[in-house]
């Protein structure tokens, strides 16, 4: 049976800052406070949390629409998950969908936390400071 992680989160800033901190190295780097690289380029590769993360970009619409080819450093060589973020201007907020689908077995309950706590926490911060 297929998982699929689905989230709704409302940020308060605007759709450009959140792509911004989703997708720019320096930024990314500063939300985590990890070693990032991003190449925010269709194909592009990235290497999060120090390699803990890593993976390709499939699409990158600015400010609109990000999917990635997305895996953990200590999956199966060449398991790969797709991750979808979609970013909807709400007035002065920015509400994204997240879809996350085909990860390993019995991994749903821990990528759920992660995306909790690595990802929406640390960016509500980052953005609303």
């Amino acid at each position: 049976m297929t998982i699929t992680i689905t989230d709704k989160i409302t940020f308060n800033a605007k759709p450009e800052q959140l792509f911004e901190a989703l997708t720019g190295s320096e930024k990314f780097g500063l939300v985590t406070g990890a070693p990032t690289e991003i190449d925010a380029t269709a194909g592009g590769a990235f290497s999060l949390f120090g390699g803990m993360i890593q993976g390709r970009m499939i699409e990158v619409v600015p400010n609109e629409r990000i999917v990635q080819a997305w895996r953990a450093g200590n999956w199966d060589a060449g398991v790969y998950s797709l991750v979808k973020f979609e970013l909807h201007q709400d007035g002065e907020d920015t509400l994204l969908v997240f879809e996350h689908v085909g990860f390993p077995e019995g991994q749903a309950e821990h990528l759920k936390t992660g995306w909790q706590e690595n990802y929406w926490t640390p960016l509500r911060k980052y953005l609303e400071q």
